[in-house]
């Protein structure tokens, strides 16, 4: 089995991430030889091989380039942030696009909210829930109780885009432009 091994010497155990339409990563504490390394891989074939075969392309995403999907998610998240804090009485100091690797959003102790600029492919309801969800963060900085409920009085029906980024969302991040 082809896999990418990192040394990393913020690593506390071995793991294995297995990103979709990418290798498995071996991600390996230093000082850990590279015998134990792959017996630690072999023993967890079978959960590498049963996450491998899920990595099925089940969305047709439309050819976009990454300064156009910046380009359209920051529209759409200001649009959607301009229309939203006032009615959780919140004020963001600017909006980030950027491009994570793992996250669909955040919002920095001093306001700034970023989000991926990705979500530009995701249905309406996935960018409008993430938005809310990183305004609500500047009310509760935390995934409390109260942030939930936060999130539920402003979007009742976010369980079903979060459900989506969690099935579609890793097809998604590893999405390249054309």
């Amino acid at each position: 089995m082809e896999y990418e091994l990192r040394v990393s010497s913020r690593a506390r155990r071995l793991r294995i991430e297995v990103p979709f339409g990418g290798p498995p990563l071996l991600v390996v504490p230093r000082g850990v030889s590279r015998a134990r390394a792959e017996r630690f891989l072999a023993e967890r074939r079978p959960w590498v091989e049963e996450q491998l075969a899920r990595h099925v392309p089940r969305l047709a995403l439309p050819p976009l380039t990454e300064r156009d999907g910046r380009a359209r998610a920051r529209a759409l998240a200001t649009g959607l942030c301009d229309r939203e804090a006032p009615l959780l009485g919140v004020r963001y100091e600017r909006i980030r696009i950027a491009d994570q690797r793992s996250r669909w959003g955040s919002c920095s102790s001093r306001g700034t909210l970023s989000f991926n600029w990705r979500l530009a492919l995701a249905p309406p309801a996935v960018l409008d829930y993430v938005v809310v969800h990183e305004l609500c963060h500047l009310r509760e900085p935390n995934h409390s109780r109260r942030f939930w409920a936060l999130v539920e009085a402003a979007r009742p029906g976010y369980r079903d885009a979060r459900r989506w980024l969690r099935e579609h969302g890793p097809e998604l991040l590893a999405y390249r432009p054309a």
